[in-house]
């Protein structure tokens, strides 16, 4: 278990709250906005009220003890800066703040930011992958150019063993696990696996392998 600091209650803080509780993890929220903390009292460990910006409300946090602290401000780029800036100040061990710009996200780094978080922008790119296949179910990036992708199994391959069709050299990609129709996932699938209908693939590759495959 983590204990978690969110500073800011907008649509992304409190998601980000929500999911952290469902986790298992100690959360605290802070918001200038009493109808804000009001809708999430009861759901997390704590809440207060108080403008971040002001270092005493910063401090009387204690926020050297918490493992994260998440600046969650989108549309008040000078107080996500300055909160930033006090928390590392304050002894704060990991700072994660939001930027919706580039240009924001140096700015943070530079003032004390350890990551820079971009949901809109993250959420568009992935949107965007996704529906740009028929194919492609889901997909997580590890780095610029790999990623781990969810791929719906080819109707050619159905009947047929992973070695006959020769998977990793034929095509550039690894699978990692297979989720079969009832939803069991079958991590590491043996060579002499047959593929079933309905079944869909995870797959380590690069954009580029995955984009020939699928076409």
């Amino acid at each position: 278990m983590k204990s978690i600091l969110i500073v800011g209650l907008g649509r992304f803080g409190r998601h980000l709250a929500t999911k952290f509780v469902e986790l298992g993890d100690e959360i605290m929220v802070v918001d200038k906005n009493e109808d804000a903390v009001q809708s999430v009292i009861g759901s997390v460990a704590y809440a207060q009220v108080g403008d971040c910006t002001n270092e005493e409300t910063l401090m009387s946090l204690g926020v050297n003890n918490f493992d994260i602290c998440f600046v969650c401000i989108g549309n008040d780029f000078q107080s996500s800066l300055e909160i930033t800036s006090l928390l590392k100040e304050m002894g704060a061990s990991y700072v994660v703040s939001k930027a919706g710009r580039d240009i924001h996200a140096k700015f943070l780094l530079k003032n004390g930011a350890d990551e820079i978080i971009y949901p809109e922008k993250d959420t568009a790119l992935k949107t965007a992958v996704k529906f740009s296949s028929n194919h492609l179910v889901d997909y997580f990036e590890i780095s610029k150019d790999v990623a781990i992708y969810e791929i719906f199994v080819p109707d050619s391959w159905i009947g047929k063993t992973v070695a006959a069709l020769n998977v990793r050299s034929k095509y550039g990609i690894n699978i990692l696990a297979i989720r079969e129709q009832n939803g069991d996932l079958n991590s590491n699938p043996a060579p002499d696996y047959i593929f079933g209908e309905g079944e869909r693939m995870i797959v380590l590759s690069t954009q580029g392998n995955v984009k020939k495959f699928i076409r």
